[in-house]
């Protein structure tokens, strides 16, 4: 394992993280309203999810198994392997989950939905890069 990767990927996602925050509008009505903010956050929590895919592929390289089929079974082998808790292999899933309908169906997107994750679900993506920091060290 590179950990010189592992840091700038982890560096990466907090840039990402950070990016939403720091657009997060005050209501759901205004990410509602506002296409251009609706396309710096879907991104940045687009290219979040994909971090935390990287950063788990690469974690997995260095065990000796098969690498995983699907995004989201990539936590779930991080689970298998310690290094991720159960409650933020669920939340890492879902957002897998996110990711997929954000790249494939975004005209069917759920503002509310986008609202809450990004008011309530941000430290997921922090708690994430917690445990395998713990992990590498």
């Amino acid at each position: 394992m590179d950990k010189d990767v592992l840091m700038n990927k982890l560096e990466s996602l907090r840039r990402c993280v950070q990016r939403v925050q720091d657009k997060a509008p005050v209501s759901s009505d205004l990410l509602k309203r506002d296409y251009d903010l609706q396309d710096i956050i879907v991104l940045n929590l687009e290219r979040a999810v994909q971090t935390c895919v990287d950063i788990g592929l690469h974690m997995i390289s260095d065990l000796e198994i098969p690498v995983p089929d699907t995004m989201a079974e990539t936590f779930k082998t991080l689970n298998k392997a310690g290094y991720l808790d159960d409650l933020a292999t669920e939340r890492m899933t879902k957002a897998v989950g996110f990711r997929n309908t954000a790249v494939h169906a975004y005209q069917e997107m759920d503002w509310e939905i986008v609202y809450r994750i990004i008011t309530e679900h941000l430290d997921d993506f922090r708690d994430f890069s917690r445990q395998m920091m713990n992990a590498i060290k």
